[in-house]
């Protein structure tokens, strides 16, 4: 059993980054450039990605830590993972909920930079003792991020034919790896996870995730209904990537920290799924509204 878990604790880094670059590569093999260059010159849909990700999301986050008794480490990650939304696995959640794709191509790379200017200037100031510079955060989200979806987007553009024989592999891998992550995120860390009962950890997770969701669904002010679906799904998730730098960067850290991280990324994934199926039903009801 020792020599299973040191497997899995080995193995689980590497997984991540793969888990990370495939779901990427799929989102690009869909980004078609027109529709990601339209969004990126949409200014409201740039100011909403600003407000919802660095104000709303860490004011959520200050007010859930002043009216829950949060112990310290839990206090910490939910309101270093404010400060970093947009996970991985938002292309399959989007695809799930009828969204639209394009957009994802472009609030996806927004998110990222938006991550790497306000973590390193907000987190000092939120998590006393905790230095991060944008280097530590842009290189991670480099790799993991813009670099395979900008390959995916560039086969769609310069050789359609060929994404589309590569998507079905690419949706493969992107899925295989997600369920990975769970099953190791609860094998690993499952004890851990079990300790934080009675902690309010899991329910201040809750809250700022439903919370989150349901103020950017629904005021989405002006935004189609499959673009406020892609909104949301992208600020109600933590970018693990981002996440996990900044609590490793932390010096002494309390291991509870790192533990309520994974417990926030398996979470969420299960939130996502169920935010997902929610936004397709509407999708389809705003399709049969439009066409009567």
């Amino acid at each position: 059993m020792n020599e299973i878990m040191q497997f899995l604790e080995v193995t689980f880094e590497p997984l991540v980054f793969v888990f990370a670059v495939s779901n990427l590569f799929y989102m690009g093999l869909h980004a078609k450039m027109p529709d990601v260059i339209a969004a990126l010159k949409n200014k409201k849909a740039i100011a909403l990605i600003v407000v919802w990700g660095w104000v709303l999301g860490p004011a959520l986050a200050y007010l859930i830590t002043m009216v829950l008794p949060l112990a310290e480490p839990y206090r910490i990650t939910l309101l270093l993972s404010s400060l970093a939304p947009a996970a991985k696995y938002v292309p399959l959640m989007v695809e799930k909920a009828r969204g639209d794709m394009g957009f994802t191509g472009a609030l996806i790379p927004l998110v990222n930079v938006g991550t790497v200017v306000f973590m390193p200037l907000m987190a000092p100031l939120m998590v006393t003792g905790l230095t991060i510079t944008a280097g530590d955060l842009a290189k991670p989200l480099l790799l993991s991020v813009f670099l395979p979806m900008m390959i995916g987007a560039a086969i769609l553009h310069y050789a359609e034919t060929a994404a589309q024989k590569i998507l079905p592999a690419a949706k493969v891998v992107a899925q295989l790896t997600l369920y990975l992550i769970l099953v190791y995120g609860i094998a690993v860390h499952g004890r851990e996870m079990i300790a934080t009962a009675g902690s309010f950890s899991l329910l201040s997770i809750t809250i700022f995730i439903v919370g989150m969701a349901t103020i950017t669904y629904r005021f989405g002010f002006g935004l189609k209904q499959n673009q406020r679906s892609v909104m949301s799904l992208g600020m109600l998730t933590p970018n693990g990537a981002a996440m996990f730098v900044a609590i490793l960067a932390i010096p002494n850290a309390d291991p509870r920290i790192l533990t309520f991280g994974v417990m926030w990324t398996v979470w969420s994934i299960g939130v996502a799924a169920i935010a997902a199926r929610i936004f397709a039903k509407h999708a389809g009801e705003t399709v049969a509204e439009d066409t009567v």
